[in-house]
């Protein structure tokens, strides 16, 4: 069983929540989001927002903050095989109520499709509301390029 180790992020301010499935090996060694250097997330979000791709965890932070995002994972603790979303089993989840209570979220996006699975079977029914499933930016997702991505995930520009 692997608890997840990092802290949600965000502020009174935030205004959008996206969520991950859980953290892989490579962000959970980093103790911060998206940390596989393959992982599109942080080129995605720049992009969208028409920034520079942070590179430090405070630059990736602040890109974050700047446009009122907020960022966790749908799953708290599982048994999880390395990085890989198929071995994920025993799923407990996070409690968004410490988002949800202390900032007012317009929306909630998944990134990719695990995610998705997974909040509609632990946090839809418990917080009432649902998410919109954005395409994964994980490598493994490679039928999207990064243009692709950035086009679809517009949507989170508000």
């Amino acid at each position: 069983m692997i608890v997840h180790p990092i802290p949600p992020l965000f502020d009174k301010d935030s205004r959008v929540l996206i969520l991950g499935s859980f953290p892989s090996v490579k962000s959970r060694e980093a103790q911060f989001f998206y940390g596989h250097p393959q992982n599109r997330f942080w080129k995605v979000i720049a992009a969208v927002f028409e920034e520079e791709v942070p590179k430090t965890i405070d630059e990736k932070k602040a890109l974050l903050k700047r446009n009122n995002i907020a960022l966790w994972d749908v799953i708290h603790s599982c048994d999880i095989t390395g990085s890989s979303d198929s071995s994920i089993k025993n799923v407990t989840a996070n409690d968004l109520k410490i988002i949800l209570d202390n900032a007012d979220i317009e929306a909630i996006y998944v990134n990719g499709k695990t995610a998705e699975k997974y909040y509609k079977k632990y946090t839809e029914k418990n917080i009432e509301r649902s998410a919109i499933c954005l395409p994964s930016t994980s490598p493994a997702n490679a039928a999207w390029n990064v243009d692709m991505l950035v086009e679809a995930w517009g949507i989170i520009k508000r």
